[in-house]
């Protein structure tokens, strides 16, 4: 069985958010993410996506460590490369947040040349200055536990910010996995570009919080999506509504492009429930634990329902 697992976009609000979905599915079908056949990561989803070819399981996603599902080596790894994340952390200075002002003229004019293939991500990032926090804040435990391109298939989304383009990393001549990484969670004006070969990237958000139109054409069973960003109906009114709302739609079109194809795809999107817990801050970290626990209950109640069954059926075959 061929699954496909997108995991998406959403700061670490939405880490939270795919720790309990895939919690949820680990303890309703019994699959194991780390089986999946490809993972597309995008920002978050691509931590997580790196997380999960590393070794670590559901169990310590939900806990947030690794003391299950790692051997003992590797759990030296990770405490090592905690330590020197927590104190890059602290280390930063505090005003250093989301800045407001110009930053890139090639977007703008690849607007102003084709303004059909830019998307609106990309227009707002050109918007933005280049941010001033390094990513090797949130990333650059990475080296240390995943120094290459694993054997299973592993795709990171970034967008260059010259030209509002998505690129797609992975083994074939990309980046080490923790600068692919570190540029797909590059958020404009906040965390700095992350230059590969010359060019710099950002967020891969900025293109699509899921890219789950990815997963179509490879010969998949099925797919999995997590989409932190987005929102299930019914939609409650909230300040981030319309950013949620133009999520589902990007995701819908995404998904669409897979079901013409006849793949079953199980999506999963905040509720309203969800979204209440997760807040307007995706980097609140200190959300975690009840998001993770409030993603694993309504995620469990999305599984209940018909229209998940034959995903759920062939998942459960795995």
């Amino acid at each position: 069985m061929k699954v496909g697992l997108v995991l998406g976009a959403g700061g670490a609000v939405g880490h939270a958010f795919h720790a309990g979905v895939l919690a949820a599915l680990e303890e309703r079908t019994g699959f194991d993410p780390r089986d999946a056949e490809i993972i597309i990561g995008t920002s978050a989803g691509s931590i997580v996506g790196a997380l999960l070819r590393a070794g670590v399981g559901v169990e310590d996603l939900v806990e947030g460590t690794v003391g299950h599902s790692v051997p003992e080596e590797m759990k030296s790894r990770f405490a090592a490369a905690r330590r020197s994340s927590n104190e890059r952390a602290q280390a930063m200075p505090r005003n250093r947040g989301l800045r407001l002002g110009f930053s890139s003229p090639g977007i703008l004019a690849e607007v102003a040349r084709r303004p059909w293939r830019v998307r609106p991500g990309a227009v707002a990032a050109a918007l933005l200055p280049a941010g001033r926090v390094p990513t090797s804040v949130i990333t650059d435990w990475l080296e240390l536990v995943l120094d290459r391109w694993p054997d299973r298939q592993l795709r990171v989304c970034a967008v260059s910010r010259s030209t509002g383009r998505r690129v797609v990393f992975g083994p074939e001549g990309g980046p080490p996995p923790a600068v692919a990484v570190a540029a797909s969670c590059a958020v404009p004006g906040l965390f700095a570009p992350v230059v590969v070969d010359g060019v710099e990237y950002v967020d891969g958000g900025v293109h699509s919080p899921t890219n789950a139109d990815l997963a179509a054409g490879l010969g998949l069973d099925v797919v999995v999506v997590s989409s932190p960003m987005s929102a299930a109906r019914p939609l409650r009114p909230g300040l981030d509504l319309p950013g949620r709302q133009l999520a589902r739609l990007t995701l819908s079109r995404e998904v669409a492009s897979l079901r013409r194809q006849r793949i079953p795809t199980l999506v999963f999107q905040p509720t309203a429930a969800d979204r209440q817990v997760m807040g307007l801050n995706a980097m609140d970290r200190s959300r975690r634990d009840p998001v993770t626990r409030q993603a694993r209950k309504s995620a469990l109640e999305r599984m209940d329902r018909p229209e998940a069954a034959a995903a759920l059926a062939l998942l459960a075959e795995d």
